[in-house]
């Protein structure tokens, strides 16, 4: 068995399927939405960095979910748009490696990030007279910096088990990026401690965010249904609708393809999913949070304005 396994130095990614004749065609569309995801976030980065209004809880971890969108969209599109005009999409094992462990940190920090802002909008509307005493300074930059530490473990983890794994002769990827479950596909050695630490550690990094967002937004929507005035239900609503529609873009694509299944390849669903994740969201998160919150567009008005006083 040994003799037939060989050591893998790159690995060749399937990417997309898209016909030759309409190649260019989506190289400029993926160019154009990673432009636009970094501008976006960017933009929402620099407003709250200036903008002393913003300098809340609520925008501390805003700001860290677009840093967390805008480096999980650099992890993959850069390499997929350069591969889309390669004849042989490749990426090196090393290479292979560092982008996995890069976009399990981004891709589990903004479901952190999620939970910390569904506890901030809880706080912020059930218990408002003690907003300022439970969300300080302090505990916000801890849990953001415990996120951050969490994240980079666990991804830590299942990249060292993955180096351990041995690789056969077949080295195509089935997918645009170095997903973790495709390379455990190719791997020829035991995998099930990967498989084991996925299942469990990985089911509660996903499953409890998810339901800690739910209960939080239970809790909000009983506590407001108590209220009578018609404004201040508009109000925690309007307040509350960028976050429910960046958490129904994030988690309604893997709820879509694992609850709902379809007729199509198992492997056109994994894209469908990635591409969801990787390229639509990060886009679309900044135009959410600018369209929808009225601070950042105040936000937006008076940074435009102090440059052209200063000017």
């Amino acid at each position: 068995m040994m003799s037939n396994q060989s050591v893998i130095s790159q690995f060749f990614l399937l990417g997309l399927p898209v016909p030759p004749e309409h190649q260019h065609l989506f190289y400029v569309l993926f160019l154009a939405v990673y432009l636009t995801t970094i501008l976006g976030n960017l933009l929402i980065i620099i407003l709250i960095l200036l903008d002393s209004h913003l300098h809340t809880p609520m925008y501390l971890f805003l700001s860290n979910l677009s840093f967390s969108d805008l480096c999980f969209s650099s992890v993959t599109m850069p390499k997929l748009l350069l591969n889309m005009q390669n004849q042989e999409p490749s990426i090196t094992y090393v290479g292979c490696l560092t982008q996995m462990y890069f976009f399990l940190v981004f891709g589990d920090m903004e479901s952190f990030l999620l939970v910390l802002m569904a506890y901030d909008r809880y706080v912020a509307i059930c218990f408002p007279l003690h907003y300022t005493s439970i969300m300080s300074p302090k505990l916000c930059v801890f849990l953001i910096v415990f996120c951050w530490i969490l994240t980079m473990m666990y991804s830590m983890l299942h990249t060292l088990l993955l180096s351990r794994l041995s690789f056969c002769e077949n080295n195509v990827i089935s997918q645009f990026f170095c997903d973790i479950t495709a390379l455990l596909k190719l791997a020829c050695s035991d995998i099930y401690i990967n498989e084991l630490i996925i299942f469990v550690i990985g089911g509660l990094f996903s499953v409890i965010p998810f339901l800690l967002i739910i209960v939080s937004y239970v809790q909000i929507v009983s506590s407001i249904l108590r209220v009578s005035s018609t404004r201040v239900i508009h109000k925690v609503f309007s307040t509350c609708g960028s976050h429910l529609s960046v958490v129904s873009l994030f988690y309604g694509p893997a709820i879509g393809v694992y609850l709902c299944p379809s007729t199509n390849t198992s492997t056109i669903n994994e894209t469908a999913m990635a591409m969801m994740y990787t390229v639509v969201t990060p886009m679309l998160n900044p135009f959410i949070y600018s369209l929808r919150n009225r601070d950042m567009k105040e936000a937006l008005l008076r940074v435009l304005c102090k440059k052209k006083i200063s000017l």
